[in-house]
């Protein structure tokens, strides 16, 4: 018997074995040619006129964009084009559009002319924190600090933060289908573009200005501060942190919490990818919430909404065939009984349209179908294709048609054929029974009148009109 392997060493062949199979449902081609054929038999849709707004968005910030000068910043589009031609990186560029969209945009925005930028906001966070909560929360957490806590700050605000994407795409392409992916590149692309946008047309100082220089009107010379980070810099003995933020190119993008609302993309996918680890994703995530204002980057307010926008952007995104996977149970769609925790009914033991048909209604209508089994309407039932109204006639109403057409000739002479009384399928349910009440949906007779009671003899006497 081999030996049993060790679940580290199970965990690298697993990963090792997605890896082999990802890189073989790689599109390995470099012949621009192949690109240039995959784009002219491609239908274009209203969604694709998105591109639009990147190519002109891009435009945009190229030119505003002062370093690298022109026409070194031409290669920035060039390489991007190059990259979209040949179909080993297309691949990969078109659905990260939007991340790269986001990063044009957040790198730029410090070449936007100060004349045009909109008044710095100090004020309106903390007022709006104390209003909505009673309390300056962020001035709160930061009243009491320790060397372990500022690590356990800063492992998830500046490390996991850089790391934990690129950790979910690498995840998501190794273990779950590509739509995944590209799913995932869109929905944090564009929070993330959304989120500077927002940062460059309502700028508002962060707790650490209000640390340092108090309520004061801001400008935009303000260099940006680390912040708590600060002290991870006295605690490592290097400035890393300090240079970073002071040349940071959004300085009053405290609202909303960009790291708030990646923190709250990252525990989503994570949850609904990968449900097992759902405990650790959102741990994660409220630690990385407590970090934001323990390292005075943030107001309570700011994480508040980047979580609003992260949520509202991952459900606006996610499409159909993602959201209903149970990617718990290797990525089969989830029927609505599970969705929403009901039982589901066994499948109808009746073939055909028929046996669809009821299944469907007592789906429908919440009725378990051994409750219609058991039911008096069930007890005497058959496929109305081949009852009879007449209990008395066969089972087919084929014979008793042309019964009715061979009567019609004889009586009138000349071959003439009655009429086919038609029915919905309404009036052909229980239609046994309605002959005992006086009606039928199918007969040559006219009105059927009740049987009257037995006479002398014990004859049933009918009578006809």
């Amino acid at each position: 018997m081999p030996p049993r392997l060790s679940s580290p060493t199970r965990a690298l062949n697993r990963v090792l074995s997605a890896f082999i199979a990802a890189v073989g449902r790689l599109d390995k081609s470099l012949s621009p040619s192949d690109t240039i054929a995959k784009l002219r038999s491609h239908t274009f849709t209203f969604c694709d006129t998105i591109y639009i707004f990147h190519i002109l968005q891009a435009c945009f910030w190229l030119y505003l964009m002062k370093s690298p000068p022109f026409p070194l910043k031409l290669g920035i589009p060039i390489l991007y084009t190059i990259a979209l031609l040949i179909p080993f990186t297309s691949q990969f560029f078109v659905p990260a559009t939007p991340v790269f969209s986001w990063v044009l945009t957040y790198f730029s925005a410090k070449f936007v002319p100060e004349q045009f930028r909109p008044t710095i906001s100090v004020s309106l966070l903390p007022t709006l924190e104390s209003v909505l909560y009673g309390a300056n929360i962020s001035d709160i957490l930061t009243r009491y600090t320790h060397p372990i806590l500022d690590v356990m700050a800063w492992l998830p605000y500046g490390v996991l933060h850089f790391t934990l994407p690129f950790v979910v795409a690498a995840f998501l392409w190794l273990f779950r289908p590509k739509e995944a992916l590209h799913f995932w590149a869109r929905v944090f692309g564009y929070m993330n573009l959304i989120g500077v946008w927002v940062q460059t047309i309502l700028p508002c100082a962060a707790p650490w200005y209000e640390l340092i220089y108090g309520l004061t009107p801001a400008d935009y010379s303000v260099p940006g501060s680390a912040g708590g980070l600060a002290r991870i810099d006295a605690l490592f003995g290097s400035k890393g942190y300090q240079t970073t933020f002071a040349a940071s190119p959004v300085v009053f993008g405290a609202f909303p919490s960009l790291h708030a609302g990646c923190a709250t993309l990252e525990a989503l996918a994570w949850s609904h990818f990968f449900p097992q680890t759902r405990t650790y994703a959102w741990a994660y995530c409220g630690l990385l919430y407590w970090a934001t204002m323990y390292l005075t980057h943030h107001y309570l307010i700011d994480v508040v909404c980047g979580a609003c926008l992260a949520t509202a952007a991952w459900f606006l995104f996610l499409t159909d065939d993602l959201r209903y996977a149970d990617f718990g149970a290797g990525g089969r769609v989830r029927s609505k009984h599970e969705l929403y925790d009901l039982e589901a009914p066994p499948k109808s033991r009746r073939a055909g349209a028929a046996g669809r048909i009821r299944a469907v209604a007592l789906d429908a209508d919440g009725e378990d179908e051994e409750d219609w089994e058991s039911s008096p309407r069930a007890s005497d039932e058959e496929d109305i294709t081949y009852r009879s109204p007449n209990p008395t006639t066969p089972h087919s109403a084929v014979p008793l048609m042309k019964n009715q057409q061979t009567q019609g000739g004889g009586k009138g002479g000349k071959g003439k054929r009655s009429h086919r009384h038609t029915a919905s399928i309404a009036s052909l349910i229980r239609a046994d029974e309605r002959v005992e009440e006086g009606w039928s949906p199918i007969g040559g007779k006219g009105f059927k009148f009740p049987p009257t009671p037995l006479s002398g003899k014990g004859e049933r006497v009918e009578r006809d009109v």
